[in-house]
């Protein structure tokens, strides 16, 4: 039996050092683990003395080729079995190779019922140009407070636990990368993050994922750093770091204020196992999804770590509670500790990218602690306003479901409207930037539009779905609602309340994680047309991952994951219609089109009022 290298560490540390005192005294200096040639925690290794990792030459989006991979059919590894990594190669899973290109379908939903597209679609101009990432997940795949197990239990949540997990940080490098070259063909204004940064909330998660992105060294381990030596994805790297020319903006989600997403830390009591040496126990929380807090009358599991040492990152210290003698045990971490809200925004102030609070800066005086709403306008000559909202649900809502559902609190909701009514009073366009969609998911899914109205005396949602739809269809100038959080390319057409006005319509476009297939980021364009009609240029990219790299091994298992889960929402075959009185299934939504790639490009058109088309002639007078 080989040596657990998490022992082999902790029994070198000082016996008479306690818990508490280590978590003490790391909480003021570092804490310094040393293995070989490599320090951890106690300072950064020099740029000078780490290398990065090169993307591919060729940098393109889907509308050039796309990725291309087959159905294994009859299945060789079960969905409870992801965890193979090893047989991958033998039954072939993870081969893939590059298709088609992928045309950008024009859109009409929300014009007027007799309009024709502009006979000369070069006669535009481009207002913005920018791109956006969502739901990264950056993990720390060692922590004792990951979820992993739960995968091996359900089968199907490869939110708790996919091989792409040993890669994250090295894949939002060549995401980064590939924004890079893509501003060199063609200058981009802004980035935008639409939330779920981190995996659960971690300070050394959030950390590594902003540093990625400052161009940083990454240490992309913790703990005991096992392997950090020799493996490839625990080896430090230097990030290359968005060009300094590109500003970027941030949006919170679920992942980056709850316990993997769905529990809030204090009411679950969780917050201590962050820090714990000890491996976490719950209960298969995703069976019992309204039952999140009651660990007492269900099958408690530990959940187990990744084992930086092994090549293919095994699973271990994981299973039923009673199968072990005494609870499993890893190196501590205090880079591990659990962020609070505010202190999560508060990390985006310590940058050296622009603008230095990536947003948050923007936020409103007196609002609480934590408040993650701004808005901000991209380019001065142009009157378009981004308005960043938390949509996300609040640790205190009395909720004892998982936490992903989509929510407004008073002051969020108070704000929200404010914001619209000050667009259209100023005459600007306006999109919305949030983490979780609206109108696409059915009551009971955990990722609807939040109803707590069976519980009156807890906290209630501000505003229902109805009522947040009237609002949003009464601002003429409401371009679109861009969003993440289910890890899917989809696009919507909310199309106007009133057939007289088609002003009154917005696109909901989301974009798909870099944690699962097809690990892609969006570029947008918003044109001005000839006939002064808006168009919403929406395109997939595939980072440029090259051969022999972490990113391209990630790659090969994004697609072993979606071959062996096979998650049907990445395709959007039958997409629901939802009702939005109760969020209840009508039929099926004519206007999310199916996705056998898992990407969808379109233009997107939306009408223009009387008074904003006027405004634009006036600015722009000539195309």
């Amino acid at each position: 039996m080989s040596k657990d290298p998490e022992q082999s560490i902790d029994a070198a540390m000082d016996s008479s050092m306690t818990r508490r005192d280590f978590i003490k005294v790391s909480a003021g200096t570092m804490a310094c683990i040393s293995l070989g040639s490599l320090t951890f925690s106690c300072g950064t290794t020099s740029a000078a003395q780490t290398a990065g990792y090169p993307i591919d030459s060729t940098v393109s989006t889907t509308l050039q080729r796309t990725i291309k991979y087959t159905t294994i059919s009859p299945a060789q590894i079960a969905a409870t079995n992801l965890k193979n990594i090893a047989s991958y190669d033998t039954y072939g899973y993870g081969a893939w190779s590059y298709g088609a290109a992928l045309v950008s379908e024009k859109r009409n939903d929300l014009m007027a019922t007799a309009y024709t597209y502009p006979a000369d679609s070069s006669a535009s101009k481009v207002l913005v140009r920018f791109f956006a990432i969502t739901d990264i997940h950056i993990i720390d795949k060692e922590s004792p407070s990951q979820v992993i197990y739960l995968e091996m239990l359900m089968g199907k949540e490869t939110s708790t636990y996919s091989p792409t997990m040993l890669y994250t940080t090295q894949v939002l490098d060549a995401a980064i990368q590939t924004v890079n070259a893509l501003h060199k063909q063609t200058p981009i204004d802004f980035g935008i993050s639409l939330g779920d940064a981190s995996n659960s909330t971690q300070y050394n998660e959030l950390r590594w994922y902003i540093d990625v992105i400052d161009g940083k060294v990454i240490t992309p381990s913790s703990g005991a750093h096992a392997g950090a030596n020799k493996i490839d994805y625990q080896k430090q790297f230097k990030a290359a770091g968005l060009n300094p020319a590109i500003p970027w903006y941030q949006a919170i989600g679920n992942h980056d204020h709850f316990c993997i997403g769905s529990i809030p830390l204090d009411a679950g009591g969780l917050r201590d196992s962050y820090t714990s040496s000890e491996v976490v126990a719950m209960a298969n929380t995703l069976a019992y999804p309204n039952d999140i807090y009651n660990t007492g009358n269900h099958q408690l599991y530990y959940m187990g770590v990744i084992d930086g040492s092994t090549p293919n990152g095994d699973v271990v210290k994981a299973g039923k509670v009673g199968d072990f003698a005494t609870p499993p045990t890893v190196v501590p971490d205090p880079d591990r500790r659990s962020l609070t809200k505010p202190e999560w925004v508060n990390e985006f102030f310590k940058t050296s990218t622009a603008p230095v609070g990536h947003g948050f800066n923007l936020v409103p005086p007196g609002q609480e602690k934590g408040f993650a709403c701004y808005s901000f306008v991209p380019k001065a000559t142009v009157p378009l306003k981004v308005i960043v909202l938390d949509d996300t649900q609040r640790e205190d809502d009395g909720s004892t479901g998982i936490h992903g559902r989509g929510f407004l609190d008073s002051a969020r909701w108070k704000w929200l409207k404010a914001e619209l009514a000050a667009g259209d009073a100023a005459g600007q366009l306006m999109i919305i930037a949030a983490h979780i969609p609206i109108g696409v998911e059915v009551k009971n899914s955990f990722m609807e539009w939040f109803d707590n109205s069976a519980n009156p005396s807890s906290m209630q949602n501000a505003v229902d779905l109805p009522g947040l739809l009237a609002e949003l269809h009464s601002h003429p100038n409401l371009l679109m609602w861009m969003a993440g959080h289910r890890h899917v390319n989809a696009v919507k057409a909310f199309a106007s309340d009133d057939a007289a006005k088609p002003e009154r319509g917005f696109w909901q476009v989301e974009t798909s994680s870099l944690h699962d297939f097809p690990q892609q980021l969006r570029m947008f364009e918003i044109k001005l047309n000839s006939d002064y009609s808006i168009s919403i240029v929406a395109t997939n990219v595939d980072p440029a991952v090259k051969a022999g790299t972490p990113a391209a091994t990630a790659r090969k298992y994004a697609v072993a994951a979606m071959q062996i889960v096979n998650a049907p929402d990445i395709v959007q075959t039958s997409a629901p219609l939802i009702n939005p009185a109760d969020q209840s299934v009508i039929g099926t939504d004519p206007s999310i089109r199916p996705m056998p790639t898992g990407s969808y490009n379109a233009e997107l058109f939306v009408q223009l009022s009387a008074e904003m088309k006027t405004k634009m002639q006036t600015l722009f007078p000539s195309l």
